[in-house]
């Protein structure tokens, strides 16, 4: 009785240790793949920016950015944004340094309208226009051993199908941001 249970113990030992791949081991908190990060400039214009961002491998990475305008006491022009991205990072780093982004946006905007009849300037309040923007963004990423993310950018796009519709046709990106990679 004591020599089949002696060899399942041996048996199961074996198998725990070769369960442990080296390849399974997690990577330093700087090289994880998964990144989220809150824009606090925006925060002090009343307004919400949140990104996750899923690192590809060292020199590129996909994202999704989601604004929401809270308040309308600074920021009447922006109701809600989605801006989906790809970026290309040239640091030395894992997935930080100086990046270049490519942006879409698809994004609610007020319809205010400024127009000049015969010299006059009159304002045309419209409805909410929803349109679909292109744009790139420059930055520069810092990332802590421990995971903490520093981040700032910058960017300009242009609105695709209802520019006419308001004085709005150009989209801007800003953000300092900072956020965890885990």
């Amino acid at each position: 009785m004591k020599n089949p249970l002696l060899t399942i113990a041996i048996l199961f030992s074996i198998l725990a240790v070769n369960g442990q791949n080296k390849d399974e081991i997690p990577p330093y908190s700087f090289e994880n793949k998964n990144e989220l990060k809150i824009n606090v400039y925006f925060t002090a214009f009343g307004l919400f920016e949140t990104t996750y961002e899923r690192n590809l491998n060292r020199k590129s990475s996909l994202g999704i950015t989601g604004l929401y305008s809270f308040s309308k006491k600074y920021d009447e022009d922006v109701n809600f944004q989605i801006s989906p991205f790809y970026r290309r990072y040239f640091g030395k780093k894992y997935a930080s340094g100086f990046f270049i982004e490519g942006f879409g946006t698809l994004g609610s905007i007020d319809g205010k309208q400024l127009t000049d009849v015969n010299g006059n300037i009159t304002l045309n309040e419209g409805p909410d226009v929803i349109d679909l923007s292109l744009g790139l963004s420059i930055g520069y990423k810092w990332v802590t051993k421990k995971g903490i993310i520093f981040e700032a950018l910058f960017g300009m796009g242009g609105n695709l199908f209802n520019a006419n519709k308001t004085d709005h046709n150009i989209i801007n990106r800003r953000a300092i941001s900072i956020g965890y990679r885990f």
